[in-house]
């Protein structure tokens, strides 16, 4: 089975590999044309093999890509067109603060995304993704044993199945973020919201009586919407800050610096 880890670098390896020749500081979308006019079949077919092996890659390449663009840490960062140099210094502060928590308030949600040069929409649209993937009990225990009005007294039902309520036990039991369709891309994640059915607490504020209701029912609603607005959101956020010129570089080994 391909670790999450060694598909990242192979992924990112694809995507860089012409960077370690000298090139110009400015980005283009056809950078790859001429240089390496297969990188993006090959790392589509690469993608493709290792989520048919292990149905989490998926979420976890989507989850890497916005932790790698959200902060400037010394993993490797790519963007969706091009893919990205690799910063040459780490920061576990800026990690802590940059990334919203499983208990981020919507204007603390709000404020980060727009930070970062990124709309509402954008965030609602990238919380999306939470239509795969698993979480931790660690991270949801706390909303599942609360009672508040948030949340379906049967969702929460079904979640403490597997999350005991004493702290420490069973922390690392997982649970599908989308209980509908777990393994598929679809727009059920903003349907459980309105039904108070989200797993975490920063993604049903998304759905509770303030700015963000009317994006969340839009894209309940209409799946195509949600579909084009991600794939925007995608694009957008894998623009955040890339590093040109002499800026960075360009690792030989994924998990380490030149």
């Amino acid at each position: 089975m391909v670790s999450r880890l060694s598909l990242a670098c192979v992924v990112f390896s694809l995507f860089l590999i012409s960077s370690c020749f000298p090139s110009q500081a400015q980005l283009s979308s056809n950078f790859y044309d001429s240089t390496c006019p297969n990188a993006l079949t090959t790392i589509r077919t690469a993608i493709r093999r290792a989520v048919s092996s292990e149905r989490r890659m998926a979420a976890s390449l989507i989850r890497l890509h916005f932790h790698d663009c959200f902060v400037q840490v010394g993993g490797p960062s790519w963007t969706v067109r091009l893919g990205r140099r690799d910063s040459t210094t780490a920061s576990r502060s800026l990690a802590d603060s940059d990334i919203p928590r499983a208990t981020t308030s919507l204007v603390n949600l709000i404020g980060m995304f727009g930070g970062k040069g990124l709309s509402e929409r954008d965030m609602v649209a990238l919380s999306g993704s939470h239509t795969i993937g698993q979480a931790r009990c660690v991270t949801f225990r706390g909303r599942i044993y609360d009672n508040s009005s948030d949340i379906d007294a049967g969702f929460a039902s079904t979640r403490r199945r597997n999350c005991p309520s004493a702290s420490g036990n069973g922390n690392n039991n997982l649970a599908p973020l989308d209980l509908v369709t777990p393994n598929s891309f679809d727009n059920n994640y903003f349907r459980n919201l309105i039904q108070r059915r989200g797993l975490l607490q920063s993604d049903q504020v998304l759905f509770s009586g303030q700015s963000t209701d009317s994006i969340v029912t839009e894209y309940s609603r209409n799946p195509s919407l949600f579909s084009s607005d991600f794939a925007a959101a995608m694009l957008r956020m894998g623009d955040i800050e890339p590093l040109t010129g002499s800026q960075g570089e360009i690792r030989r080994v994924c998990s380490v610096v030149n």
